[in-house]
């Protein structure tokens, strides 16, 4: 049976990423920080009849609880065949660049940023035994450059110094990794589901958790001839183009 871990998966889009990938028959490590509540969820999630949902305990911001979170794995699988980088915060607001407290960035960072290199490191030779390795870093379009510079962009008034510069690095380091793994079966993407009603945002998103995690799912599934160290968003109406940087 193939495997995903998923980061962050307690709840909102990464919860409705587990529970699409666990009825695609795939054994889904629910990623928490909090493993109480991730053993909560998923005994809620059983109840619903859904089927080979783990919770495991992982923070991203700490050494010992990934490496901890990859040794579980390597014992029981063997391997890993997705790794969704789904863990993010928004912190503070507002992010104005004038006085924003580099503590402040420093911590959006860690998680945003840091934390999927983290996470990425630890687990890659155990996603280079899968047949067809995936790791997608789920990003926001607020993470655009290009966006950010268009003031025609209908998100053009939304700025911050922490969290859309993180999501700008994560894309950067996407396409760095993928390219380095572009001479094996890897497929590396920056995903960005799109402007979702969730917790993060007091559920000021239009879309809906069911489409966002499909949207992941879609572009994470990906056979040996998609592409690979590309950035796609669910924002954007044609969903096969790819976005801009």
């Amino acid at each position: 049976m193939n495997s995903a871990l998923i980061t962050g998966a307690n709840r909102s889009i990464g919860l409705e990423t587990a529970k699409q990938l666990s009825e695609k028959g795939f054994l889904v490590y629910l990623g928490s920080r909090d493993l109480a509540k991730g053993e909560e969820t998923v005994q809620e999630l059983l109840k619903k009849g859904f089927q080979n949902i783990k919770a495991i305990e992982i923070d991203v911001t700490q050494p010992h609880s990934i490496s901890a979170a990859r040794n579980i794995i390597e014992k029981e699988q063997g391997r890993l065949d997705i790794l969704i980088n789904n863990a993010g915060i928004l912190g503070v607001n507002p992010q104005t660049a004038s006085d924003t407290s580099i503590e402040h960035i420093r911590e959006v960072f860690d998680t945003n940023f840091f934390g999927v290199i983290s996470v990425t490191q630890a687990f890659l030779e155990l996603l280079k035994k899968s047949d067809s390795p995936r790791i997608s870093n789920i990003t926001s379009g607020l993470g655009s450059l290009t966006l950010h510079s268009d003031s025609t962009w209908k998100y053009y008034g939304i700025k911050g110094a922490a969290y859309g510069p993180s999501k700008s690095a994560l894309n950067a380091y996407t396409i760095v990794l993928a390219y380095e793994l572009k001479d094996l079966p890897f497929k590396v993407n920056a995903i960005d589901p799109g402007y979702t009603a969730t917790d993060f945002n007091h559920h000021s998103g239009h879309g809906s958790v069911e489409s966002a995690a499909s949207f992941i799912i879609k572009h994470t599934l990906t056979d040996e001839n998609a592409p690979t160290g590309q950035f796609f968003s669910n924002d954007i109406e044609d969903e096969t183009k790819i976005s801009p940087w």
